[in-house]
């Protein structure tokens, strides 16, 4: 009875909050610097709508929300017969309430993923048959509860190997049902909700070889007539990728194939790629220099410009986090190192970065 009541009082919280003219920046929001060439979104938890500041950056700054983990599958669906809906239906509700679009993320991954989906009672992997059955269940539970609120879903996430002599990563997914578990999550999705815009998502997506690998896994399944719409590139970017030849290559390949594009997961380290090597020396500078700024702002600038040229195909722009106050980078891959890698300072302000952005 408690959960129920705390439920409910935060869902009139986060749905019944003024947004009034002294409380928005003063100057234009990015979603209206780009309402003539596509959405601009947000990744965002509990604690963000829960926070007036942040708040109300939000729904100055953008018309698109992203649940950053309360859709996730571990999160949500923590136990075979129970679901845990509190985050997601706040940030919903909080979404409709003030006319923001929402996109869901993500029905089937490798990680965050519940033990049980994959085990029986006697802790022994399940049958193919049965994997399905209840990633069907899932689906149709999650999808079917937020049927025309949640615009568009990223169905399956990371599901392309990063070893370049393999196509799918070698997860539990793929060692039960090979290659079906995808199909299928896509035909659930899309019987769950015909009208729900369906993306593959993926990291490395302008990098060659990654890029051929995923190019290929989406050709399979549209030559298979697999209800993908489109494909979200999730663009956890550095300094120095990917190169302006990297990224154009790899939006005009996806595009050949007849699919919508969105850059879903934005954001720019102000560290060079590490290439793999995660450790830095404790001794390195990890403040964020006027040199670091600069370089940021620059790499941003042409990415945006790259957006702006192939608005035809892009759909979609969202940020993975608010602002350099809190972002998942901060704990990956160097735990407690601060990486500042958004548009807005950890005081909630637009850095150069921003301005650079806005500024066509």
């Amino acid at each position: 009875m408690k959960t129920k009541i705390y439920i409910t009082a935060m869902l009139l919280y986060l749905t019944n909050i003024a947004i009034t003219p002294a409380q928005t920046l003063s100057h234009k929001g990015l979603k209206d610097y780009y309402k003539n060439y596509f959405p601009v979104g947000v990744a965002v938890n509990l604690a963000a709508l829960s926070d007036t500041a942040e708040r109300n950056l939000i729904c100055n700054q953008f018309n698109s929300i992203t649940p950053e983990n309360a859709m996730k599958m571990g999160p949500i669906h923590p136990e075979e017969n129970r679901y845990y809906w509190r985050d997601a239906d706040s940030i919903v509700a909080f979404a409709q309430t003030h006319h923001i679009r929402i996109r869901g993320h993500n029905l089937c991954w490798h990680n965050q993923v519940p033990n049980w989906i994959f085990y029986d009672g006697n802790k022994k992997l399940v049958t193919k048959e049965i994997l399905l059955k209840r990633l069907k269940d899932h689906i149709n539970t999650v999808v079917g509860r937020y049927k025309g609120k949640i615009y568009a879903w990223d169905v399956v996430n990371e599901a392309v190997s990063d070893d370049s002599t393999q196509l799918l990563r070698n997860s539990l997914w793929y060692k039960i049902c090979g290659e079906d578990f995808i199909f299928k999550a896509f035909e659930y999705a899309h019987e769950a909700d015909p009208n729900a815009i369906l993306f593959y998502n993926d990291y490395n997506t302008e990098r060659p070889g990654k890029r051929e690998r995923v190019y290929r896994l989406l050709k399979k399944l549209i030559d298979a007539r697999v209800p993908v719409n489109a494909v979200g590139l999730q663009a956890h970017w550095s300094l120095n990728e990917p190169t302006v030849l990297e990224l154009t290559r790899a939006i005009e390949e996806y595009a050949s194939l007849g699919l919508k594009i969105q850059i879903t997961e934005l954001d720019i380290s102000v560290y060079p790629n590490e290439n793999g090597n995660r450790a830095l020396k404790d001794a390195e500078n990890t403040a964020f220099t006027p040199e670091r700024a600069k370089k940021q702002a620059e790499q941003y600038t042409r990415v945006f410009e790259i957006f702006r040229k192939y608005r035809k195909y892009i759909t979609g722009v969202t940020f993975w986090n608010l602002s350099d106050k809190y972002s998942w980078l901060d704990n990956f891959p160097v735990r407690d190192r601060k990486n500042y890698p958004l548009l807005f300072d950890q005081s909630l302000q637009p850095k150069q970065a921003f301005w650079d952005v806005v500024k066509f």
